[in-house]
């Protein structure tokens, strides 16, 4: 009877620094080579990290950080303001009758 090899696991910045390699310009076959993957699984890889943002350099990743603070800061605002407004819609409201 033969054993089936056992899968292999690939953290995702393992993952990361296999596509940070092919886009800097080191080929898919010496990719594949050297860290003995299967090439689906590669293509797989380089596949999903086209369709995503996952691949930020860290300045990148600083940046959209701080826009997420900016922007949340921002909702609160205008929640607290859209509070307000509704409040004075009320008090107008009782007033006109």
């Amino acid at each position: 009877m033969q054993s089936r090899k056992k899968r292999r696991v690939f953290s995702l910045d393992f993952k990361k620094e296999v596509v940070n390699l092919y886009k800097s310009g080191k080929s898919r076959k010496e990719i594949i080579d050297s860290y003995n993957l299967n090439p689906s699984t590669f293509d797989k890889w380089v596949q999903q990290f086209k369709q995503s943002d996952l691949v930020l350099e860290e300045g990148e990743f600083t940046s959209v950080e701080n826009e997420v603070q900016e922007l949340r800061k921002k909702i609160a605002q205008l929640q607290d303001e859209n509070k307000v407004l509704k409040e004075a819609a009320m008090i107008f409201a009782r007033r006109t009758y």
